[in-house]
């Protein structure tokens, strides 16, 4: 067991149970990076070893989807010296707000907590890339992918990767199926 997910664990941040991921797929497990990063030391000392992994890719900006990435994007920025913005729900979709910009030859990292399915990281993605920017690297605390990332057209960075059995609703496992799931993430 890796450095990250014993932290997870003193931290309570690895749940046990039937869990709604926001990908849509069911899970045992579920990593509640808000209760990790609750401790501010702790916060900075998880994100200083992802922004050393993410040192070197020529970024000039970091960028997250919020609201799983905000504190891990910030916390990564801020090792790094660059600056943060972050992509907000609207409409069910992210998109730019705040008078955040994006100039065309800007190098961004997208930082977020835990990638399953990548949904939001893709949509952080396409958002730098409409405005003639270009993301260099994509790096997450968890990858909970099982190798099942669609490809990002960039390096992935993480500090722990971890297969986690996930399922859809309509193949759950006997053990899950009579069981109601809970939805601890974001919306």
């Amino acid at each position: 067991m890796s450095d990250v997910l014993q932290l997870f664990r003193k931290a309570g941040a690895l749940l046990e149970g039937h869990f709604l991921l926001r990908s849509g797929l069911h899970s045992r497990q579920f990593f509640q990076c808000a209760l990790l990063l609750q401790d501010t030391a702790l916060a900075s000392e998880v994100c200083a070893q992802l922004a050393e992994k993410a040192r070197g890719t020529g970024a000039t900006r970091v960028i997250s989807p919020a609201l799983g990435g905000l504190i891990v994007g910030h916390e990564v920025a801020r090792h790094l010296g660059l600056p943060h913005i972050f992509a907000e729900k609207e409409n069910d979709r992210l998109v730019l707000r705040r008078g955040f910009q994006i100039r065309a030859g800007d190098k961004f990292i997208v930082a977020e907590d835990v990638v399953t399915r990548g949904g939001r990281v893709m949509e952080t993605i396409e958002i730098v890339r409409e405005h003639g920017a270009e993301v260099v690297a994509v790096a997450s605390i968890v990858d909970r992918s099982g190798g099942q990332l669609p490809d990002f057209g960039c390096p992935y960075i993480s500090l722990t990767r971890l297969n986690v059995e996930t399922f859809a609703a309509d193949n759950l496992p006997p053990d899950l199926e009579g069981t109601p799931a809970s939805k601890p993430g974001s919306k």
